[in-house]
């Protein structure tokens, strides 16, 4: 869904209408992944913040779409403590392996990481 958000702009109440129309889950399942793509979305404009001030000469808008949504994610998740910082990292990491370049999980690990380190940035 946050993929799917950064690249129409859509209001999020449709983007979840029309990824739910072809996506199977149960109800629980359903009400956690919106509470965290409409937490992620919500809070979309800090953690570009943050990833712009804790990577070194890289701009938000360079990094591919996909390792864009997972910081998100993983940062709204981290500053929400929806579960324990290691558990968000590592399953950070393993949407980067899957979905994105193999460059990927090494970027993303060490911006989380310096992210947990520094909750203040």
């Amino acid at each position: 869904m946050l993929f799917e958000w950064d690249m129409t702009h859509q209001e999020p109440s449709r983007v979840e209408k029309l990824f739910w129309k072809s996506a199977r889950a149960a109800d629980d399942t359903r009400r956690f992944a919106n509470q965290l793509f409409e937490g992620a979305v919500q809070h979309a404009a800090l953690a570009d913040e943050t990833v712009g001030k804790l990577s070194e000469n890289w701009r938000l808008d360079r990094l591919p779409t996909v390792d864009r949504s997972i910081l998100r994610l993983a940062l709204y998740e981290l500053r929400s403590a929806t579960a324990p910082p290691k558990v968000i990292i590592d399953e950070a990491l393993e949407l980067a392996k899957k979905f994105s370049s193999a460059d990927a999980p090494a970027f993303l690990n060490g911006i989380l990481d310096a992210a947990y380190k520094r909750p203040d940035a």
